[in-house]
């Protein structure tokens, strides 16, 4: 029977030992020497800063554009020819002022017309009055003759008919009169209606021709605009946002506005109004911001950012955010033990974010974080601290007031 072959020979199989030897060994040391080994790697070099506590915001910016905040278009009642224009583009209008004069000539003359119907209506009814009494004597004397038996019951019937008759004559008349001096009101509103006003309701007893749709000699149609009209202190700035960011949006809340035609300057609004519904086509809602503008500095149609505090910590602890480490799926910072100069890690979890700064939430956060370089070091690696940390290190307290600030 034939012997199995050993496929190994002697110097393979001292080689095969050897190996597995040296791997057992490298296994064992690595097994209780994670700690020491990085105890005994160089110092790494980092560099730290103090970890702050103070206030830190969340804003969120968003771009819309400014409103006029009232916004309206003057427009004749009657049509006529344009026989001035008052106001021009840009002009500030006054509450109740004329800003064009049509011409009136057909309007007047119906107004005279409407007079002398009146002058008619009046005489006449003096002249039903006048029959009236007339016949209210006739009536009398009527009525004497028949209690002497001289005039028949038939010719007093007669008289009393005309007396009733007279009496409707003067009931119409004084209607038609009633009805010459509506007409004669109805004239003169429609001459009034010549001279067009500027009218509206609101404290701003001045307001803005934003632009101009006609000029003199144009013949213009009732309810034909000549002008738009606006009110833009305050203005309204407008933008949209979605689902997201809606609930923490609230009536009064403050905005800050910028726009690249004053750069650095930051202009003060409140949230005046919220959309209750978002648009079906965007999923967005609107908001309107209203802004003090006295110095009517803003002007509608300009494009805005407007930042939002959408929350506030006033007592965070805050490190750069490049501080912020993943190990593991473990978020967590490096901080500096003192009295080694070794890193020490500290699990974390993140808060608001404002800028490179965020608010860090766990135990045993305090002292200073290792902001570059974390990268090089593990938990209790030591570290050699660049000199351009011993700055940011020494100014930490007053960061800190900062901060409080």
């Amino acid at each position: 029977m034939a012997k199995p072959t050993n496929f190994l020979t002697r110097p393979g199989r001292l080689l095969l030992g050897t190996l597995g030897c040296y791997f057992l060994f490298c296994l064992i040391g690595c097994s209780g020497g994670d700690e020491r080994s990085a105890r005994e790697r160089p110092p790494a070099p980092v560099e730290v800063t103090a970890v702050e506590q103070g206030l830190i915001r969340s804003q969120r910016t968003f771009s819309g554009a400014l409103e006029a905040s009232e916004s309206f278009a003057v427009s004749p009642k009657v049509g006529g020819r344009i026989e001035e224009m008052v106001f021009d583009l840009g002009d500030a209008v006054p509450r109740d002022a004329i800003v064009a004069r049509l011409d009136a000539d057909e309007f007047q003359q119906d107004l005279a017309r409407a007079e002398a119907e009146l002058m008619v209506a009046r005489a006449n009814f003096v002249e039903a009055e006048s029959s009236l009494m007339i016949t209210q004597r006739a009536i009398g004397r009527s009525e004497t003759l028949r209690e002497r038996g001289v005039a028949s019951e038939a010719e007093l019937d007669q008289v009393r008919s005309e007396l009733l008759a007279q009496q409707a004559r003067v009931e119409v008349f004084r209607a038609e009169i009633a009805r010459a001096e509506a007409a004669v009101e109805y004239a003169k509103i429609r001459v009034d209606y010549t001279h067009v006003r500027a009218q509206w309701r609101g404290s701003n007893e001045s307001r803005l021709v934003a632009r101009r749709y006609a000029d003199e000699g144009q013949n213009i149609s009732a309810n034909e605009d000549l002008l738009q009209i606006v009110a833009i202190d305050p203005v309204m700035a407008v933008f949209y946002v979605t689902e997201r960011d809606y609930p923490s949006l609230q009536i009064n809340q403050q905005v800050d506005i910028h726009t690249d035609a004053f750069p650095g300057r930051i202009f003060v609004g409140r949230i005046a109004r919220i959309a209750p519904v978002f648009q079906e086509a965007s999923r967005q809602a609107r908001i309107e911001v209203q802004v003090p503008n006295a110095e009517r500095s803003l002007k509608p149609g300009m494009f805005v950012r407007a930042d939002v505090e959408v929350a506030r910590e006033p007592a965070a602890t805050i490190v750069p955010f490049e501080a912020i480490e993943r190990r593991a799926d473990v978020t967590g910072v490096f901080l500096v033990a003192a009295e080694d100069a070794t890193a020490v890690w500290r699990p974390v979890e993140l808060g608001i974010r404002e800028g490179d700064r965020v608010q860090i939430i766990g135990e045993n956060l305090s002292g200073r974080v290792i902001r570059l370089g974390q990268q090089l070091v593990e938990h209790g690696s030591p570290i050699a601290i660049s000199t351009r940390s011993a700055g940011s290190a020494a100014t930490s307290p007053s960061q800190n007031e900062d901060g409080a600030r």
